[in-house]
């Protein structure tokens, strides 16, 4: 394939760094061209007594470009929405045009794209490297917002340390982390027409038998529909009584 600059568009392929997951991870191409205030053309008349404009430009990666979409996007609708369909501020072009059907290869690979749009530069997509084979973590704010949930439940709950391991403690925790989520369901973040069907909380003596309370634990399991209705995204947070606390995800240790 050949860009609009005339050069030959080298092959695209992720690359993962070693023993990062993959769902927490994004490739974006091509570079984009921006501004450089390090190349600095002066005015054509000498005699004139004007700063020099800055009207040099540079090809560099969208990362950092990117990270201020994320921030932008977090800022506005909410860590749950996808960072995309967006423009790229400060971008200019990009470095190499990437066709519709070019596009289509790459994006089940992980790879998304830059592309020239009405507006300007525009991200499309937020697919995780990896792509379809992420499962549920196949979108980057799926899996940040599922973080979020459990850091965000994980820090809410640090009262249990002071309380008594048995069932009033463990009403209580399902009243307190369901009142958190009921609202993250009114705020259009989980899916489903009914609580029931966004998430749900258990806390009982089935995941807190004598064997864990003796170990000085209390265990929570959250289910949030984060793809779509009554499809949960399971995970378990571990406290500990009168000690130090932590969470793990089922089948992935956080």
């Amino acid at each position: 394939m050949v860009s609009k600059m005339g050069q030959t568009m080298p092959p695209s392929r992720p690359f993962a760094a070693p023993h990062t997951p993959r769902n927490w991870m994004l490739s974006y191409f091509p570079f984009i061209e921006v501004n450089d205030p390090a190349k600095r053309v002066q005015d054509e008349d000498p005699a004139r007594d004007v700063e020099p404009q800055y009207r040099g430009l540079t090809h560099v990666p969208p990362s950092g470009h990117m990270a201020g979409i994320y921030a932008r996007i977090d800022e506005e609708r909410g860590v749950h929405e996808a960072p995309a369909n967006a423009v790229v501020r400060g971008a200019l072009e990009v470095k190499y045009n990437v066709s519709k059907p070019k596009q289509e290869l790459l994006l089940p690979q992980g790879v998304n794209c830059l592309r020239i749009m009405d507006g300007g530069v525009v991200v499309g997509d937020a697919r995780t490297i990896g792509g379809d084979r992420n499962g549920e973590w196949n979108y980057i704010n799926v899996r940040r917002f599922a973080s979020f949930l459990e850091e965000s439940i994980d820090e809410g709950t640090q009262w249990v340390v002071f309380e008594p391991n048995d069932s009033s403690l463990w009403s209580k925790i399902r009243l307190n982390v369901g009142s958190f989520l009921t609202n993250v369901w009114h705020n259009g973040a989980l899916f489903g027409q009914t609580a029931e069907k966004a998430f749900y909380v258990k806390c009982d003596a089935e995941l807190n038998p004598p064997e864990v309370r003796d170990r000085g634990q209390v265990i929570t399991e959250i289910g949030v529909a984060v793809v779509r209705p009554a499809e949960f995204v399971i995970f378990r947070i571990s406290q500990s009584i009168g000690a130090q606390r932590g969470w793990t995800q089922s089948g992935e240790p956080e």
